[in-house]
């Protein structure tokens, strides 16, 4: 018996990718360590895949302890794509980054139903640690 190879096309247009996920999302555990005690630089990444046939524009709003929340950063996941937002690169309008060595959390809101998973990289000490959850989907 042979091996069949199917492979999928995704298409724009209706009806061609069922739109899965939720439109929010929350992450309450972030954290971007400045320190670093190897090569690979301690970060985060908020990874979206959106299987709609729509362009996912995604508001990010960050909760603080200290001060009051951000809602100047955002960000973008093509229909029928993924993105990795790592937060340690990402900036606001004026440039701004995320603040490092401060716990926050994030309201992660889309246009479009999108799946949310967080992922962070720790290098704080010598040995990496490498942490994944997916994200808590809010029902609308």
């Amino acid at each position: 018996m042979k091996n069949k190879i199917y492979i999928y096309i995704l298409k724009k247009g209706p009806d061609i990718m069922k739109a899965y996920g939720k439109k929010t999302w929350l992450i309450p555990d972030t954290y971007l360590d400045s320190i670093s005690k190897n090569p690979n630089v301690s970060h985060e990444a908020i990874c979206v895949i959106n299987t709609s046939d729509t362009d996912a524009e995604i508001k990010l709003t960050l909760f603080f302890e200290d001060r009051d929340p951000r809602t100047d950063f955002s960000s973008f996941c093509a229909a029928g794509r993924t993105h990795h937002i790592r937060m340690d690169k990402l900036r606001n309008a004026n440039g701004e980054p995320i603040p490092r060595d401060t716990p926050y959390a994030v309201l992660v809101e889309s246009n479009t139903p999108i799946v949310v998973q967080y992922s962070r990289l720790d290098t704080s000490a010598a040995e990496m640690a490498l942490m994944t959850t997916i994200a808590y989907a809010v029902e609308e």
